[in-house]
């Protein structure tokens, strides 16, 4: 099992890039209508970060991987919005999800300029308020200014935490190639009980809500 390890550790320091473009694709993904309301992308840039303390990643490139894929991925759905205007709200797929897009728009109806900013932080919401703010006619500068300030913040909570996870684990003596493995599975293990609670709560919520009109 060590040699596994080693060659773990191995891998992750010889195609650093390799992890640094996951993270950018998982925070791109998580902003991607549908496809980011299921997949849990920040808990692979939480279990990855893990492996900054160790010298395998660093910590710059990997907080600029999180924020350019998030900055791109909103930036990208804000666009699709803003150009379809509100028939891209009732178009496929978002159309297989009303409750989701009822949701949304009532998000950004309350809170405005500033549903930009929370929906970054509340999933699965945060996969659909940027695509709702474009058909709903945001202006584009007010959006990206947001949405920038929102993503400064987003990044350094998802990538701390798990830095934070592996520093303690040098402090108390392990060797990457001993906690790597441990500590990124269970991260992504957490994680994703954390993502699955999360939708299914809100799930039954939407479902409660619907069975109810």
């Amino acid at each position: 099992m060590g040699s596994y390890l080693s060659q773990l550790i191995d891998f992750v320091s010889l195609h650093a890039l390799s992890a640094y473009t996951a993270i950018f694709l998982s925070a791109l993904a998580e902003a991607v209508p549908i496809f980011g309301s299921i997949i849990p992308g920040s808990t692979v840039i939480l279990a990855l970060s893990a492996l900054v303390p160790s010298g395998n990643l660093h910590l710059i490139p990997v907080l600029a991987a999180a924020f350019g894929g998030a900055v791109l991925g909103d930036g990208l759905a804000f666009l699709i919005g803003y150009t379809a205007k509100g028939a891209v709200l009732s178009s496929w797929p978002m159309s297989n999800y009303p409750a989701l897009v009822a949701e949304s728009e009532n998000f950004f109806n309350r809170h405005g300029a500033l549903a930009v900013f929370f929906a970054r932080f509340v999933p699965p919401v945060r996969a659909f308020v940027p695509i709702t703010a474009g058909a709903l006619g945001m202006p584009p500068q007010k959006f990206y200014a947001v949405n920038v300030a929102a993503v400064l913040v987003w990044a350094p909570a998802m990538v701390l935490p798990g830095v934070l996870a592996g520093s303690a684990a040098e402090q108390w003596g392990a060797k990457a190639e001993h906690y790597a493995l441990p500590l990124v599975g269970g991260l992504i293990v957490i994680g994703a009980g954390v993502w699955a609670f999360q939708h299914w709560r809100r799930s039954r919520r939407l479902a409660a809500a619907d069975t109810t009109k």
